[in-house]
């Protein structure tokens, strides 16, 4: 029998893949046309888009910058033959008020000191966001919540020294007490040290500093602080500060303490039962009830607790969902470790459950940022507050979108800021993957 077999000894040529499946051909064919439903639903969707752009860009597209009143505007708008009552923005009143909208009534010769803050901010973030930063500017991070204080509201420097006294009184008060104690009572020490120090002796003791040696800024008060600054006082505050009181009371509330356990669970619960504008209202009308007598609380400061408290008990339930959704053997394999409770959260259980919880943790930070608008029911000058104050004005009445597409604008670039550096760090710490 003749074999007539065949045995290729070459490799058949690579062959180009087809132009529909590859380049910006296939990527359409697979995301937007890869059925006849969403072929319809693409085509539905770019066509609301095409009518939303050519809606919202021609009234965009104004050239009413050097505007001063809305009559200057429609004039302006009528000498290029565009009538009507939405022929065209009126950026006159951006142009014209955006300072009122940052800063509020702040003194304009002043500006300097939010804009340093503002800067010392983003250097003060650098190292605990990025890794790459230097990680010398650590010290400046911890310093700097003091810092932009001072800067903001002026006055003696003595006073965020005196501040930060609180905290290093604390650590001493944890270390002695819990020597010669137990831990337990040393953490409770460690947090009424600093109370007890802001509430009855760091007032009186910045101003004995003061008088032997005086050093301060230009103060300013409270009530002229508005604006974007406000909100983003309120906003970072309120992050910066929810965050680890949020995890003790996670932690609290798995405790095999009853009472701690039960302290912790009321709460959290009373607190998130709680709607956030009776909180300001609390914080405006009833706070200072339930202060020692003489005791005096700037409405801003009583805003940035109730606004914390509120952020930490959300924040407590995000770590909480993080802890549990870890694997009891990563519990397991603390205890086999060897490492006591404070070891075992802080090396093995809790990065792991903060990895886990960052969607949780930035979608709380971004509520909490935009939340800052209600401020205004108690009377401080958020930018919604602001923008009807400037359309009270004669020369601006009757404006309406230019000021509230500005402000959700600047609030949008914050808010997505936020969540595509969320992205970027469930990325870096491959959050999705076990």
């Amino acid at each position: 029998m003749t074999d007539l077999s065949f045995v290729r000894t070459e490799l058949v040529p690579q062959k180009a893949a087809p132009l529909s499946e590859v380049g910006i051909i296939g990527w359409l064919r697979t995301n937007l046309f890869s059925s006849i439903a969403n072929a319809i639903l693409t085509v539905l969707a770019l066509y609301v888009i095409y009518l939303a752009i050519a809606t919202i860009l021609p009234w965009a597209i104004s050239p009413t910058w050097g505007a001063t009143s809305l009559t200057d505007c429609r004039g302006i708008l009528a000498e290029v033959g565009r009538e009507g009552h939405f022929s065209g923005a009126c950026w006159g009143v951006i142009r014209e008020r955006w300072t009122q909208l940052f800063f509020g009534f702040y003194p304009s010769e002043l500006f300097y000191r939010p804009v340093l803050a503002f800067i010392g901010l983003g250097i003060a973030l650098a190292p605990v966001l990025f890794e790459g930063a230097p990680k010398k500017l650590l010290w400046f991070s911890a310093i700097f919540p003091f810092l932009v204080f001072w800067l903001i509201w002026g006055g003696s420097i003595w006073l965020p020294i005196s501040v930060i006294l609180g905290f290093v009184l604390a650590v001493v008060a944890y270390g002695v007490v819990s020597k010669a104690i137990s831990t337990l009572i040393g953490v409770i020490a460690a947090i009424l040290t600093p109370i007890l120090w802001w509430l009855f002796l760091a007032t009186p003791f910045a101003a004995t500093l003061q008088s032997i040696i005086p050093l301060g800024i230009e103060s300013v008060d409270s009530d002229i602080i508005g604006g974007f600054m406000l909100a983003v006082l309120i906003g970072l505050t309120g992050i910066i500060l929810s965050l680890p009181i949020g995890i003790v009371l996670a932690l609290g509330r798995q405790s095999d303490l009853p009472i701690l356990k039960g302290v912790c669970v009321g709460f959290i619960e009373f607190i998130r039962g709680v709607p956030l504008i009776t909180l300001l209202f609390v914080a405006s009308t009833l706070l200072n009830y339930f202060m020692p007598p003489g005791t005096s609380f700037d409405l801003i400061l009583r805003v940035m607790i109730m606004v914390t408290i509120f952020a930490s008990a959300y924040m407590a339930e995000v770590v909480r969902g993080g802890l549990a959704a870890l694997p009891k053997g990563q519990y397991e394999a603390a205890d086999s470790l060897g490492l006591d409770y404070w070891k075992a959260q802080r090396l093995i259980i809790m990065p792991q459950a903060l990895k886990i919880s960052i969607p949780g943790i930035v979608s709380t930070f971004i509520g909490l940022f935009k939340d800052t608008t209600l401020v205004g029911i108690v009377g401080l000058y958020d930018p919604l507050l602001l923008s009807t104050n400037i359309r009270a004005d004669q020369a601006w009445n009757g404006i309406l979108w230019e000021l509230y597409g500005f402000i959700a604008l600047i609030f949008f670039i914050f808010c997505f800021s936020m969540s595509r550096y969320s992205m970027y760090l469930e990325r870096k710490l491959a959050t999705g993957h076990t």
